[in-house]
């Protein structure tokens, strides 16, 4: 198994729209026959303190009382885009080779499912593909919507804009509810994802609930993966040659890279390490008095319980 390999960036954390992958030149891929292809695994680690996450009024966006059955007990909704286990396993962060222009098959296509589930998207990173399908399934009882762009440093453009159905199953007062915590699919929503050329980066958020969003790159070759739980990944049957491997994630401006050298029928490790951003990162935080500036009364503060998920900064 080849030595452990190991990269520091000092990449700042920036405005969302900043993703800039220089994608665009890339020519078509080739899918061949793979010969005595090798193994990429390894591990993103995110060094220092996690940022804080975003906050969101819920008093101030509609149904505060079923979606306030996550938040922070003050009225608060948080959105963490960064998913760090207790050791500082980075989660749902894409790894792919760079520029890498034949290799294996892409193999049978499943569109990549996004729910929309207690007023979040989940998953809120995932891997897309330029001209095939993405599904969306609304699984609460209020009304959401799908507003997907793709963006790059040059801005974003709309691709679809579709309202997500609402299961028949569900009772008239479960919107209304903070204590209603089934589930029941609606019909799901199914779209092409169609990419100007050049362009990797999906985005889609909620038209009424602006804490829901969600997010993709667009592979153009089979080797991608999102790291789990852990914040491991493994790339499979790489043809033997020496590649740059990198790391994106929304709210990173420059990725993460590391150049591996890929050996015949090898096994390759490298770990991926990422210093954690510091400063303010969002437009969207938690602010002091903010029933004062919103002008919100007690009684509508006292309506929004977390009975699901209490929410912490910490």
């Amino acid at each position: 198994m080849g030595g452990r390999q190991q990269v520091y960036t000092t990449g700042f954390l920036a405005v969302v729209f900043a993703c800039l992958l220089g994608a665009s030149g890339v020519s078509a891929y080739e899918e061949v026959t793979v010969i005595d292809g090798g193994t990429l695994t390894g591990t993103v680690m995110l060094e220092g303190k996690v940022p804080r996450p975003k906050g969101y009024n819920l008093a101030t966006l509609p149904d505060p009382v079923y979606c306030g059955r996550i938040s922070d007990g003050r009225g608060w909704r948080l959105l963490q885009p960064f998913n760090v286990g207790a050791h500082g396993e980075f989660r749902q962060v894409v790894v792919y080779l760079e520029s890498i222009d034949r290799g294996k098959p892409f193999g049978p296509f499943t569109p990549p499912r996004i729910e929309a589930i207690d007023c979040r998207f989940l998953p809120f990173v995932t891997v897309v593909r330029d001209q095939h399908d993405i599904v969306v399934v609304n699984m609460d009882p209020a009304m959401h919507d799908i507003q997907a762009y793709e963006t790059s440093d040059l801005g974003p453009r709309v691709l679809f804009n579709v309202p997500l159905p609402i299961s028949s199953k569900y009772p008239h007062e479960a919107g209304l509810s903070a204590h209603f915590h089934k589930h029941f699919a609606g019909t799901p929503v199914t779209q092409v994802v169609r990419m100007t050329k050049g362009r990797k980066v999906f985005v889609m958020q909620c038209g009424f609930h602006a804490y829901m969003e969600a997010w993709a790159l667009a592979a153009d070759h089979p080797y991608y993966a999102v790291t789990d739980n852990e914040g491991r990944f493994e790339l499979t049957d790489i043809p033997p040659g020496r590649y740059t491997v990198k790391i994106w994630h929304p709210y990173l401006r420059e990725p993460v890279e590391q150049a591996v050298t890929i050996e015949p029928r090898g096994q390759t490790g490298v770990t991926l390490q990422v210093q954690s951003p510091k400063g303010r990162l969002y437009a969207n935080q938690i602010v002091d008095s903010p029933y004062i500036r919103y002008q919100i009364t007690q009684d509508v503060q006292s309506q929004i319980v977390p009975t699901l998920e209490k929410q912490s900064y910490e």
